[in-house]
């Protein structure tokens, strides 16, 4: 029989999500509102230890709420890491404001709290003070937060957690997406619990997650007829949705675990081979293990095409903003790091529902690109 292939980070839902969309149908609670939805608001603040999300439609769609709520407009200019998803600065960018990208750390693979604070004390001799400062928790590990917020505060700049990656994480015993102005979640098919498509605004601070609710549907005014002061938004996730993910966070601790099982597994069986090393794990925190990634000195894409042949799915690491085309005119502090993790990065299969017998074709792949 020959081999499934096998995904980096496919969904796994069991049948408690099946039965709890299908309750959902059975209500014909099917549009943006009803009691899942509320549930999973509920029960994802009280995870995160805010006291307010909103699910929305996408993480990308909580970026967008989380600058609007940072008083980002035409003009300014956001502090963002160049080594993310292209999501992170499209987001600044839709608001009519230019990011300014920062290098990560080689520790933890995080926006360099040191170039974050250099590039603050600048901008404020010049009285060019940044609109906000995005930090990413890359590959489920948060970003280094006490010296990140220590920077933000003295100058009076809002921070934003792009915790996409990262649900389940924690730093120095608090949750990912509980720092700064407000946290952002992505339940993309990929991310650790899914809801097909869906993301989340949590805060704590009432007027943020206020505005974000009203500007995610249309911007509505609370009359009888259709009024608008505001350009709203679509942004609103289902009911049905929500079901879902509710199931997804029931399940939250085992998939993590299943995760973990995983890295574990793969530094045991990988860890000797010259010139790879392992995403470092950084001492402030736990992280979800969402993706298991390694730096391999020499011949990355020989283990990314040997992966392929045997119908495994493997990826680079992020592509840098500053090197993408279309963030070419942008500022840039730094980026030595961030090149060397995208020349020399890969990411592995991660799923929470990988067997033995699927981690162990991924090691002989790699030795088999390695040693060879």
């Amino acid at each position: 029989m020959t081999d499934a292939r096998i995904y980096l980070s496919p969904p796994d839902v069991s049948d408690l999500e099946r039965k709890l969309l299908l309750a959902a149908f059975d209500s014909n609670w099917v549009a943006p509102v009803g009691p899942d939805l509320d549930a999973f608001e509920a029960q994802t603040a009280e995870l995160v230890g805010v006291r307010h999300a909103v699910a929305l439609s996408s993480g990308t769609a909580a970026l967008h709420l989380a600058l609007i709520a940072a008083g980002v407009r035409r003009g300014d200019t956001v502090l963002v890491p160049s080594f993310t998803f292209a999501a992170t600065a499209n987001a600044v960018v839709y608001l009519g404001a230019r990011p300014v990208f920062v290098d990560s750390t080689p520790d933890s693979w995080n926006v360099d709290p040191v170039l974050v604070a250099e590039e603050l004390r600048t901008r404020a001799e010049r009285g060019q003070l940044p609109r906000a400062v995005v930090a990413v928790d890359m590959y489920g590990q948060c970003a280094d937060y006490d010296p990140l917020l220590e920077a933000c505060d003295r100058y009076g700049v809002p921070l934003i957690e792009d915790a996409a990656e990262a649900l389940g994480a924690t730093y120095r015993g608090r949750s990912a997406g509980s720092f700064g102005l407000a946290g952002v979640l992505s339940f993309n098919g990929n991310k650790i619990i899914t809801t097909g498509g869906g993301g989340m605004l949590v805060t704590d601070d009432s007027r943020v997650a206020k505005q974000a609710r009203h500007l995610a549907t249309q911007a509505r005014e609370p009359v009888p007829h259709y009024e608008h002061r505001h350009i709203g938004y679509n942004y609103r996730l289902s009911n049905l949705l929500a079901a879902v993910g509710r199931g997804q966070l029931l399940r939250l601790e085992q998939m993590i675990a299943a995760r973990r099982e995983t890295f574990e597994f793969y530094r045991s069986a990988l860890g000797d081979l010259p010139g790879l090393t392992f995403m470092p794990v950084a001492g402030y925190g736990v992280p979800n293990y969402w993706l298991t990634c390694v730096l391999v000195d020499e011949h990355r894409d020989r283990v990314l095409a040997e992966l392929a042949a045997r119908d495994i799915e493997g990826r680079p690491a992020w592509k840098p903003m500053h090197l993408q085309p279309v963030f070419q005119d942008c500022v840039m502090r730094g980026g030595e790091v961030s090149a060397g993790l995208f020349r020399r990065g890969v990411c592995l299969p991660s799923g929470s529902a990988l067997t033995a017998h699927d981690r162990q074709r991924v090691v002989e792949a790699v030795r088999s690109a390695q040693e060879g």
